[in-house]
C-alpha cells in the first residue's frame, strides 16, 4: 500500500471497518513509514480527544447572532 491509499482507507481503518487484509497491508506501511504512521496517530489522538469532550456553550451573544442568521436565511428561502 502506499501513502494515497493510507489516506483514502484511513476513517475506516480507524473505524474497525476495513477488510482484514487491507487493514494488515496499511499497517505494514505504518511500520516503513513515518509520516503515515504520523498522519494515523494524529487523527486517532484527535478523534479521541474530540470524543471525550463536552461541547462549550455559546455565550449569549453568539447564540443571538446566530439565530438572527439563521432566521435571516430561512427567510431568503
Amino acid at each position: 500500500m502506499k501513502c494515497k491509499g493510507v489516506i483514502r482507507q484511513l476513517c475506516d481503518y480507524l473505524d474497525g471497518e476495513l477488510d482484514p487484509a487491507l487493514a494488515e497491508e496499511l499497517e505494514k506501511h505504518l511500520e516503513h513509514c513515518e509520516d503515515c504512521h504520523l498522519v494515523v496517530d494524529t487523527t486517532r489522538k484527535t478523534i479521541e480527544i474530540y470524543c471525550n469532550t463536552e461541547p462549550l456553550p455559546l455565550p449569549a451573544d453568539v447564540r443571538g447572532r446566530l439565530e438572527r442568521a439563521l432566521a435571516d436565511r430561512l427567510r431568503e428561502s
